[in-house]
């Protein structure tokens, strides 16, 4: 809704957003036609973000504080929470410059720690984590049963998306199609959310009166039952709103 796109020409348009922030990552598909945004699939990580980043990085100056000093910061609560916070601006320093340093006055036992790591030895640290990143991709893209050829657009949001190497994998993975991110990743959601709350107040205005968004439960709903096994009630990627009813009996 941010960017416009129910604006982009006639027809029907497949939409990828891609959204990474500091502790979550959530790919969603979804079609836009005559201003009607339908959600066909979702998929991510509950458990990856910015932080599994910094906690790469904070590894890696623990490593090299006990090489050059033979010291163990792990067990100082405050000189970690010290590291972590340099860590994180290091990491926001290395999506516009290629190297960044870390200064920190008396870290641990008085000892003043001065390092640096360069966006590729960052890259490095995070591979795995990066790559991991396309597997929610091709799942959304299998789920919505379409081939990434047919996507017209990707939408980057949440700050972890200003990550060069991240933006990267993902335009290699669509073949060098270029990327939407002149909005500020971190801005775009709180946008359209405002958006859909104009929506749901009935807001008469020109520029939602003709938006419809239909969105879907993006994990399956159910409830325990014998043997521990789940029983689906809503399966996931259902369009919500949504009811179900099941009649269950005790078990004894």
């Amino acid at each position: 809704i941010a960017y416009g796109l129910d604006k982009k020409g006639s027809g029907e348009r497949n939409v990828l957003i891609f959204d990474l922030g500091g502790g979550t990552f959530d790919v969603s598909i979804l079609t836009i036609e005559d201003g009607i945004f339908e959600v066909k699939s979702t998929a991510g990580d509950t458990h990856l973000g910015g932080e599994d980043f910094d906690n790469r990085m904070v590894n890696h100056f623990v490593q090299e504080f006990k090489r050059k000093h033979k010291k163990d910061l792990t067990s100082n609560k405050r000189a970690l929470r010290r590291l972590r916070t340099a860590c994180e601006r290091a990491k926001r320093t290395l999506s516009s410059s290629t190297q960044a340093s870390i200064e920190i006055d008396s870290l641990f036992d008085g000892v003043d720690f001065y390092s640096t790591i360069t966006r590729a030895r960052f890259e490095e640290l995070c591979s795995d984590l990066f790559r991991s990143t396309l597997e929610p991709v091709e799942k959304a893209l299998r789920d919505a049963k379409m081939d990434k050829s047919t996507v017209h657009d990707i939408v980057l949001v949440g700050g972890s998306t200003r990550i060069p190497r991240i933006q990267k994998l993902l335009q290699d993975f669509f073949n060098g199609k270029e990327l939407n991110k002149s909005i500020n990743p971190d801005e775009a959601v709180a946008y359209g959310a405002a958006v859909q709350a104009a929506i749901l107040m009935g807001d008469k205005s020109e520029a939602v009166q003709d938006l419809l968004l239909l969105d879907v439960t993006p994990l399956s709903l159910g409830i325990e039952t014998a043997g521990g096994v789940m029983t689906v009630l809503i399966k996931r990627n259902t369009t919500i709103p949504t009811r179900q009813t099941q009649t269950f009996t005790t078990y004894s």
